[in-house]
């Protein structure tokens, strides 16, 4: 049963969880409706579509008591090029009507894939761009890649008039090599997306092409590696999770899995059975948002930043998964659904992997007195997705554990964004990569919005510092230190970043739910890998990425804050999101709160980051801290004994 699917669907009913991602039939039904309803035209373009997800109270109606009174509604992100106006459109899906319309001027909504499509065909077909290109020896754009960037905002009047993106071109030495190893360096086409036309080509100096071809693919490869025994994965008896539409139970574990064009996966009502009760944790989570900007102020550069959430839309962007290469083992696909910019219905194929893995040892212990070893093996759950954004890569990984934890990695890998560079020099603001190809600094934030509802919805949120303590009679040796907890009473109370010097964490509680030994309930946020902006706070991206400025952040639950840079990030001014909301200074404690965290990876690249970047891992732990009596894996079952193999006995 080596990298079986498994198959579910026996089980599925027709109890759909108020929380499960709209399926083929209600996005086609809700786009029919849109269509009759609003008689739109032929050139309105459908950005997005997702579940308008029901008030809280009607979902904890639903896990109550069974009963399902939330409307099924999607929710819609529709442009029109021709009055640059955004229409915000929610549909009742059962009843086929139109419960809210809304006109937005003056924002830019996320670039849909066919917009990227489109605007790369105006680059090709583009006699400025055509003539620029003849100075790199280009007679024939067939081979030339075009890479879609947004363009951001930087102050000038075009910014703020037009749908704007600033590509970055390449070219291939044949049909299939890798195009990025070759940047056509100095060039900048400006496209207006509104009308698919190349306005002007900037031109800042000609670099000659990089002369290797950096390929990686299997059929480009020479020579394999020949050492490498099969390792297989077994499950004769089939998996432990079930599955039931998109319910999933696994152990103690009970959650939804969902999914939009712009977030990507999305975890919902997250809970552990806790001797013989369900008691929830997570309400919903997700990413909320990100930015990659880069450290180089040189022409062709200094505007490289890009909000893979809010610009392009993680899951429009999202792989359809291959069984043995992205997932290893007895799996379970969800596909996802979605629209082109034309309101077609878009299937992704296996955008959502889950399955189990061994992960060590979960605890041991010896006793010498008795010469009997316990120990049990950890299992974990895996749900994940991977979204290629042009060169780069992001998987996101959510694990959950049999003692409790959760905990969320992201691994990012593909293809570093590359440019060219003179012979004989090195570059400042970056490193080579290869003769002539250079890759410059830059930065990856994510924000990652987790909405607690740690055994009920009013929880507050506690900083941890790990102190010293003071000299004295009581502390002869001054070996004494302490956890020193503070109340995160209001919003800018909470805005903060680590701190190593004192092991700085959080805890989020439920102040109205006492454990055994009379102290409130709950679980530890801690912080993986992470780092600070290094761009000045003047730089526009940082201007309009607030959400970098802190680690962590605290806000009481809305249902309209969703997403950290706002809801239309794409040529923003900036000021939008968490920064904003957190300026209204709200109360925080014993309230239905949401519990905010950015985490930076900062590149700076080398020549094993080529042609292809080995994933690079960052991420954080969700820990109980007081909120289960005792080791919730004490029960774990010790795993069958081994037989002897060749090579050695089995290993605890």
């Amino acid at each position: 049963m080596q990298n079986e699917i498994v198959n579910t669907d026996e089980i599925v009913s027709t109890k759909i969880h108020p929380l499960e991602p709209l399926n083929a039939t209600e996005i086609t039904d809700s786009v029919n409706v849109l269509r009759s309803s609003k008689q739109l035209s032929s050139t309105i373009r459908f950005i997005s579509v997702a579940l308008k997800e029901p008030p809280k109270n009607l979902v904890h109606q639903y896990k109550a008591t069974g009963k399902n009174e939330a409307k099924r509604q999607s929710f819609f992100v529709l442009y029109n090029p021709e009055t640059r106006e955004v229409y915000e459109a929610v549909v009742d899906i059962e009843d086929k009507t139109i419960s809210s319309w809304k006109v937005l001027s003056g924002v830019q909504p996320t670039l849909s894939i066919d917009e990227q499509m489109a605007c790369e065909q105006a680059v090709l077909n583009s006699d400025l761009f055509k003539e620029a290109v003849k100075e790199y020896g280009i007679t024939d754009t067939n081979l030339v890649m075009v890479d879609i960037w947004s363009a951001g905002y930087y102050g000038h009047v075009e910014e703020k008039n037009m749908r704007l993106t600033r590509p970055l071109c390449f070219v291939r030495t044949d049909a299939t090599d890798n195009g990025y190893a070759r940047p056509i360096e100095g060039l900048r086409p400006v496209v207006n997306i509104d009308t698919m036309e190349v306005i002007r080509v900037e031109n800042y100096g000609h670099i000659p092409l990089p002369p290797d071809p950096g390929n990686y693919a299997a059929d480009r490869m020479e020579n394999f590696r020949t050492d490498i025994k099969p390792l297989e994965i077994t499950q004769p008896e089939g998996p432990s999770f079930t599955v039931n539409g998109y319910q999933v139970s696994w152990q103690k574990w009970d959650f939804v899995i969902g999914f939009n064009a712009r977030e990507g996966l999305t975890l919902h009502d997250l809970s552990y059975q806790d001797n013989g009760e369900k008691r929830s944790i997570l309400y919903r989570t997700s990413l909320s948002e990100m930015v990659v900007p880069y450290g180089d102020p040189t022409p062709t550069q200094n505007r490289k930043n890009a909000f893979d959430t809010g610009e392009y839309g993680m899951g429009t962007c999202a792989n359809s998964l291959e069984l043995g290469c992205d997932c290893l083992g007895y799996i379970k696909y969800f596909d996802a659904f979605m629209t082109d910019s034309k309101g077609n219905l878009v299937t992704v194929k296996n955008a959502i992997c889950m399955h189990e893995e061994d992960y060590g040892i979960l605890w041991k212990h010896t006793d010498r007195r008795l010469g009997k070893p316990e120990v049990r093996r950890s299992r974990r759950l895996v749900v994940s997705s991977v979204s290629t954004v042009e060169n780069y890569e992001y998987g996101f990984f959510w694990y959950l554990y049999q003692d409790g934890n959760i905990q969320l990695e992201i691994k990012l890998t593909g293809i570093l964004s590359l440019a060219a560079y003179p012979a004989n020099t090195k570059p400042k603001y970056g490193n080579l990569v290869a003769p002539q190809l250079y890759a410059p600094n830059h930065q990856h934030f994510f924000s990652v919005r987790c909405d607690f509802d740690l055994d009920g919805t009013n929880n507050s949120v506690y900083e941890v510092n790990v102190v010293p303590e003071e000299a004295g009679e009581h502390n002869p040796y001054e070996n004494g230190f302490y956890a020193k907890a503070t109340l995160l009473e209001n919003e800018l109370q909470a805005r903060a970043n680590l701190n190593l010097e004192t092991s700085r964490y959080w805890k989020i509680v439920n102040p109205n739910k006492k454990n055994h030994l009379g102290e409130a309930v709950g679980y530890k946020f801690m912080a993986g890998d992470n780092c600070i902006p290094f761009a000045s706070k003047n730089a526009w991206w940082r201007k309009r990425a607030g959400f970098v400025e802190n680690h962590v952040w605290v806000t009481p639950y809305q249902e309209n804050e969703l997403f950290a840079a706002g809801d239309y990030p794409n040529q923003s001014h900036g000021g939008d999101g968490l920064i904003g909301w957190t300026e209204k200074n709200r109360s925080i404690t014993d309230t239905d709160i949401v519990f905010w965290y950015t985490m930076g990876h900062t590149h700076i690249p080398r020549p094993e980051d080529y042609p292809v970047m080995p994933a690079a891992y960052i991420g954080f732990l969700l820990k109980p801290v007081g909120f289960f009596k005792e080791n919730p894996a004490n029960d774990v079952p010790p795993s069958p004994v081994k037989m002897e193999t060749k090579g050695g006995s089995c290993c605890h």
